[in-house]
């Protein structure tokens, strides 16, 4: 996950030898890359999602407790990446839209649209934003589901997807370890390990890992601490 703001330091084109030398401040803006870990799975009956909880700018970290599975109805998540500020904006938009689709059909809104509705503002700002969102929910037509709409605003259903710069590092382990037909501890258990994979080889991902299960029932959310995380490295 990205945050943008404005730092004093020596990285103007522009800036001159005398600049520091005479003491004037010096004012930038630190732009950094897509930054953290995201994944959903589905399984038989509803759909589970994970993320890490750290959030960088640049080599420090600005938050070490995020939350990145934000609620855009009561059965439809979003899982969050790239730049802080666009996902909040974006998934706050889409919330909003998606409360007032609900009240004209007065019934809860199908995850497809609330997926569609991510994908249409994504695509449509895609020169100016940097955020790469998973869907996640559960409606009473197609069960659960999981919907990936990356940067650029391309929107595709997936039985298991993931995201973030941590996510190059657990794509095998994740096509070695899905099976289809797998319950909701089996999938909480594989989303916690692979988010611990992905946290222990990726500097901008870590802190806790945050878990929920969406089903007919209801929201189920779990906080696993960096502690309690499985172990995996070998030295």
């Amino acid at each position: 996950m990205k945050l943008r703001l404005f730092k004093q330091e020596r990285c103007c084109p522009r800036m001159g030898p005398g600049c520091l030398s005479a003491g004037l401040p010096v004012v930038c803006l630190f732009v950094v890359m897509c930054q953290t870990t995201i994944m959903a799975v589905e399984y038989d009956g509803g759909v589970v999602i994970g993320a890490d909880s750290r959030t960088t700018t640049g080599a420090y970290i600005a938050n070490r407790v995020t939350d990145k599975l934000t609620r855009i109805h009561n059965k439809i998540y979003c899982c969050r990446s790239g730049s802080a500020a666009d996902t909040q904006a974006i998934a706050e938009i889409v919330a909003y839209q998606l409360g007032f689709h609900s009240i004209e059909l007065d019934e809860p809104p199908l995850v497809e649209t609330a997926a569609n509705l991510f994908r249409a503002s994504c695509y449509r700002y895609r020169e100016e934003l940097t955020a790469g969102i998973l869907v996640a929910g559960w409606d009473k037509r197609k069960g659960g589901q999981v919907y990936s709409v990356p940067i650029g605003g391309m929107l595709v259903r997936q039985p298991v997807s993931v995201g973030g710069s941590g996510s190059t590092y657990i794509y095998g382990f994740m096509d070695a370890n899905y099976k289809p037909g797998m319950n909701k501890e089996q999938c909480m258990e594989l989303t916690a390990a692979a988010l611990s994979l992905a946290m222990e080889r990726d500097g901008s991902s870590g802190g806790v890992v945050r878990l929920a299960s969406i089903s007919e029932e209801g929201v189920e959310r779990r906080v696993i601490l960096g502690n309690q995380l499985p172990k995996f490295s070998t030295h």
